[in-house]
């Protein structure tokens, strides 16, 4: 007889619910011991990934001072290598990666690419040369400017137009010797500072050298900074001194070099703050400051009986070419001040062709000094098959004379004949080449400077500032002859554009 305990109906309800529960824990525990083990296996399997914080070392040069000068950003879109360090006090960040990156002054946010952009021979950017990186970052650079910017592009242009080798030498040590004279403050020399830091921005732009530049980067930002300084500190007029008569010039080639720069700049994607209002605000003082007889004169003298002079109108003429370029201004602003300005040189033509200073007579003993001048400012502003540039021309060819160590070496002049002539091309540019190239590979210095003109006679020249041993002089004759040895690749024939 076997005795069994029957469970309440209760009891039965109870334990089923123990069984679901129990059951229900079984499934979750499973779940979680499936997940642990897969973030088990996640870990071992998976590379570890290691985070490279750099360690950032602040340190300061041995100078205790400053330099008086604005430090503005400067932002800049592609990498490139370290600038050389600069000479002035400056603080110094070093990273502790695989490259020490010396930031000077004026701060940078990112480093820039060198002369030779992109890829390529002579593709400016494209092509299968050695360069790195592809794109084309000439393509909204004028197609005047872009010749100076691939190195095997203007050894091209030298090799094909009458140029060598020993003329790029030639340039590139100029280019080190003026940035190894520059001031601290970012000017050049000890008077005429503006109208000679406007020289110095010249040169190193005529060689692509923008603030981007690997060895020249820092002297022309400097430069730039000074410059734009002057213009915002006096509502867009620039000079030393605007007491005196000849301020007029300082402006107008200070003017040229910052519209240069700001052309470049804004295709680069380089900002350098007040660049854009400097130009432009220097640029309108040309534009509202004309004489009424088309030219400009001593003081910006806007209806003196004088009228000014071509020589002092054709660096505004200059200018003025620049300033179009940055595209600051609407396309029509200038159609009536260069209308007046060509028609003012062309009533200094003589009828042999020659290009007189305030008349169309000979100045003096000196001659017909602006001619190469006149035939510019028409090439400039696309007038290049005008009679006055085929009468100069010939003019030229029959008259020019140069020779370094004698009377016969006006620089000044031979400044704007070089780029006439080249622009003209053929036998014209043939012919001017052979004149003047080895007169002044012949006679620069060794330090990189052009020595004295003339022999020791006077020049045969209107106020020749660059002849003597001052450090005026020096750098003028030296930026002109720098300017003329890269007329090769700063200008194209025939094209009469800049």
């Amino acid at each position: 007889m076997s005795l069994h305990a029957q469970l309440t109906p209760e009891a039965q309800k109870r334990l089923a619910e123990q069984q679901r529960n129990s059951t229900i824990s079984s499934i979750l525990i499973a779940v979680l011991s499936v997940l642990l083990v897969g973030v088990i296996l996640l870990r071992y399997f998976l590379p570890t990934v290691e985070i490279f914080r750099p360690e950032i070392v602040t340190r300061m040069d041995g100078s205790k001072d400053d330099p008086p000068i604005e430090r503005p950003e400067l932002t800049r879109a592609v990498k490139r290598n370290p600038s050389a360090p600069s000479n002035l006090p400056t603080k110094v960040v070093t990273a502790l990666t695989r490259s020490i990156i010396s930031i000077p002054t004026p701060e940078i946010n990112a480093p820039d690419p060198s002369t030779d952009f992109g890829i390529g021979g002579d593709g400016f950017g494209v092509g299968n040369g050695p360069g790195e990186g592809e794109g084309k970052p000439f393509e909204g650079i004028p197609i005047s400017h872009r010749a100076r910017c691939s190195k095997a592009d203007r050894l091209d242009r030298l090799a094909n137009n009458g140029g060598n080798e020993q003329c790029e030498e030639a340039v590139m040590k100029s280019l080190r010797w003026l940035k190894q004279t520059q001031n601290a403050d970012g000017s050049w020399c000890s008077n005429k500072k503006v109208a000679m830091t406007g020289f110095a921005v010249l040169a190193f732009l005529g060689h692509c050298e923008t603030p981007n530049s690997e060895e020249f980067g820092d002297a022309v930002t400097r430069a730039l900074v000074y410059l734009v300084n002057v213009s915002m500190k006096n509502g867009g007029k620039m000079a030393d001194d605007f007491n005196d008569n000849h301020w007029c010039y300082d402006h107008s080639i200070a003017t040229y070099a910052l519209a240069e720069a700001a052309t470049f700049c804004m295709i680069l994607d380089i900002h350098l703050p007040k660049l854009q209002e400097a130009t432009k605000a220097s640029g309108d003082w040309i534009l509202e400051h004309q004489h009424t007889s088309g030219a400009w004169d001593y003081k910006y003298d806007m209806s003196g009986k004088r009228g000014g002079d071509t020589s002092i109108a054709l660096w505004h003429i200059q200018a003025l070419k620049a300033c179009k370029h940055t595209g600051l201004w609407e396309e029509n602003a200038f159609r009536g001040s260069i209308r007046n300005a060509l028609d003012y040189i062309k009533s200094k033509q003589a009828s042999h062709g020659g290009v007189g200073y305030a008349t169309a007579t000979a100045h003096g003993d000196v001659g017909f000094t602006m001619t190469g001048g006149g035939m510019l400012a028409f090439q400039m502003w696309d007038k290049s098959h005008d009679s006055l540039v085929r009468k100069g021309a010939k003019y030229i060819r029959k008259n020019a004379k140069l020779d370094y160590n004698s009377a016969d070496a006006d620089l000044y002049r031979h400044y704007y004949h070089a780029q006439a002539m080249m622009n003209r091309g053929g036998d014209d540019w043939a012919e001017y080449n052979k004149l003047f190239r080895d007169q002044l590979l012949n006679n620069q210095n060794a330090d990189g400077s052009w020595k004295n003109v003339g022999g020791g006679t006077k020049v045969n020249a209107v106020a020749p500032q660059y002849q003597g041993g001052s450090d005026l002089a020096n750098h003028y004759r030296t930026c002109l002859a720098t300017f003329m040895l890269e007329v090769y690749y700063r200008f194209l024939p025939a094209t009469g554009q800049k």
